[in-house]
């Protein structure tokens, strides 16, 4: 087994994973990165191809079990009703993300004082503010500063991207209605900007940027981290974090494309593999789990949609395919309602013709194929937009990941097991937020249109497994991702949330990892193995 040493060994390329590495970089650090993907370069995507909409329900579907590339895990989720979603690759699942880029809401930070559920993070909106800022000028943010739903309005570096027919279709409902809007923001540049090119509004973002648009941290980190002497290694998926004799993490075991095992050692340790990735590979060391808390408050953010139809043109295939628009007007609790807490709406493209068919709604075979596919294309193509609904998904212990008893992966390691299953708090909260959604678009002029009450694939944002907070007892982090139980031992990706908000979660989980890595290099003295 071959071995390497240096300061820090980073678990996962994806945005958590390049925010640390650039820091400790640039803070002098010697840091190796063990990814299991690979580079994907912005031609490999088909989004400029006649093709793309036939190449994106396989081989850049969002859904590993779908895609099944070599550098993928399966995953069981047969007790799950959602798909969890995710990509192995230098720049994780932003490569093919929408790009919707949102901060939390000041309100999320304090859950359990304002609602009574969940619980309060242990730090506020104003304290994550400026890394906010941070990694919005890194990540190329367009938007229109001044949102009234946030104190400081979320100011966005560049201006927002177009609005377009579909934005103004949206808006005239929304204003009919007397309902909070605002232009969306998206990590997507509205100009050229440190090595980006401006968006083309090919509405492919959620496929892969093929014009080398969209911020990705492989575009947006790691050009620089690898200049300052970030050693990334590709194609490795670590098998084990191990610990020495006075229990605190010393390195990483990894296997190679070829089946060979090799170890990272490393005086610090940081996980940022994701919401499924990160509780596995601690099951797996048998690490950071004296709460039992490892895997569970596993929050995957169910998602709906309301697609309206139009009597007009609306060229509803132009993009950004993210947020045109944002809406809060539904997103602080009311409990007259039925249930706490609330949702973000974005507005979206319908996309070209492959959106329309039968299984996006969950419709029968019968209704999107053959003549009932022409039909539908000749109705809503170009005249179709959604409302989206992410709906917050609070904490539950009994929603969470096990190793699989029976699933491996192509190294012979335990598959994750995903086990979750709506609240009835969560049905109560699409339903009425789906109702609004169809109020908005017969505002707007809506003709027609269709509610999906739940998208399978839709889990997208992985969240609550390693969870934070100030009590070891009731935690597996402090607030800055430090493991109780191993002093060196970090985790710095969405595990470590403690409440899922209704917003995107990028935008946060950026913030998150700038804050506890420049922490991390204030506070490495202590890390020192006499200690």
């Amino acid at each position: 087994m071959s071995d390497t040493s240096s300061d820090v060994v980073i678990v996962g390329a994806g945005p958590s994973g390049a925010v640390a590495a650039l820091e400790l970089a640039r803070a002098g650090m010697a840091v190796t990165v063990l990814e299991q993907g690979g580079w994907v370069a912005a031609d490999e995507f088909d989004g400029a191809r006649p093709e793309w909409e036939l190449t994106q329900l396989r081989k850049w579907h969002p859904n590993p079990n779908v895609r099944g590339r070599a550098e993928d895990y399966p995953i069981d989720a047969a007790q799950s009703d959602v798909n969890p979603l995710m990509f192995a690759g230098v720049g994780g699942a932003a490569l093919i993300y929408g790009a919707h880029w949102v901060r939390f809401m000041p309100s999320d930070f304090r859950v359990r004082t304002l609602d009574g559920v969940a619980d309060d993070w242990p730090f506020t909106y104003d304290d994550l503010a400026p890394f906010y800022e941070y990694v919005e000028e890194a990540m190329a943010v367009s938007g229109l500063s001044g949102n009234p739903a946030y104190p400081d309005g979320a100011p966005c570096p560049l201006p927002p991207l177009p609005m377009g027919r579909v934005g103004r279709k949206a808006a005239k409902g929304m204003n009919a209605l007397g309902w909070h809007w605002w232009p969306g923001s998206n990590a997507i540049p509205s100009r050229a900007y440190r090595g980006l090119q401006p968006c083309v509004l090919r509405g492919t973002c959620g496929t892969g940027c093929s014009d080398g648009a969209k911020a990705t941290p492989d575009r947006t980190h790691w050009p620089e981290a690898l200049k300052l002497g970030v050693r990334l290694i590709t194609g490795a998926r670590v098998a084990e974090v191990e610990t020495d004799a006075k229990g605190r993490a010393c390195g990483a075991v990894w296997i190679d494309r070829h089946g060979a095992r090799h170890r990272a050692r490393g005086d610090v340790v940081i996980l940022c593999a994701n919401g499924i990735g990160t509780p596995r590979l601690l099951l797996m060391s048998d690490l950071a789990n004296r709460t039992g808390l490892v895997g569970r408050r596993l929050m995957m953010h169910p998602y709906a949609g309301v697609m309206g139809t139009f009597d007009e043109e609306l060229e509803s295939w132009v993009g950004p395919a993210g947020q045109i628009l944002v809406s809060m007007q539904f997103y602080e609790t009311d409990t007259s309602r039925g249930f706490v807490r609330g949702a973000k709406w974005n507005c979206m493209p319908a996309g070209g013709p492959q959106s329309f068919r039968a299984g996006y709604t969950g419709g029968t075979l019968t209704e999107g194929w053959g003549a009932a596919l022409h039909d539908g294309v000749a109705r809503k193509f170009g005249r179709s937009f959604e409302w989206g609904i992410i709906g917050e998904d609070l904490p539950d212990p009994e929603n969470r990941i096990v190793l699989s008893d029976s699933l491996t992966d192509g190294d012979g390691l335990p598959a994750p097991e995903i086990r979750y299953r709506m609240s009835d708090n969560t049905h109560r909260m699409l339903a009425f937020h789906t109702a609004r959604a169809v109020e908005a678009m017969e505002a707007a002029g809506a003709i027609s249109t269709e509610v999906t009450p739940l998208i399978r694939d839709c889990g997208w944002h992985l969240m609550g497994t390693a969870v934070m907070g100030e009590d070891p007892e009731t935690s597996v982090t402090d607030q800055f991702g430090r493991v109780h139980d191993v002093p060196n031992l970090y985790v710095f990706d969405g595990s470590i949330f403690p409440t899922s908000s209704g917003m995107n979660p990028t935008a946060t989980i950026m913030a998150v990892a700038a804050r506890a890595v420049l922490n991390l290099i204030e506070t490495r003295h202590t890390l020192a193995p006499s200690q």
